[in-house]
């Protein structure tokens, strides 16, 4: 009988143990999901703004690729056809501005701002 109570009384003691430990756990484990949401979002916005700026760039390197080749196009004409040589080198260096302006905006979607520090450095 007196094992029984001793063995009843370890088995409280464990429980109650159990319980404590759980209701600590608790905010650790509220405060994870938050870091963890948080990371999530932030892995989204990540992930949103190298899209957007994937397609702008691609735009970009296409645009000012075109422009510039009919910039050298139009360079070769001027010794044979100098009008068409020159509207196309006019025509091309602005296609070719434009592509670049496009570039440049794309990399500007590639860092909006400084990151923040790690949550250890805070």
């Amino acid at each position: 009988m007196l094992t029984k109570i001793f063995f009843l009384f370890i088995a409280t003691l464990l429980i109650s143990n159990l319980a404590h430990s759980q209701v600590i756990e608790h905010p650790a484990y509220d405060s994870l999901k938050r870091t963890i949401l948080a990371l999530d979002q932030e892995v989204y916005e990540v992930k949103l703004n190298l899209h957007q700026a994937q397609s702008q760039l691609k735009t970009g390197i296409f645009v000012a690729t075109m422009g510039y080749t009919i910039t050298i196009i139009g360079g070769q004409l001027l010794g044979s056809n100098p009008d068409l040589g020159k509207s196309l080198l006019y025509v091309g260096g602005a296609t070719g501005i434009a592509g670049t302006f496009v570039l440049v905006k794309g990399f500007k979607k590639l860092s909006l701002r400084a990151p923040d520090p790690p949550l250890g450095i805070r």
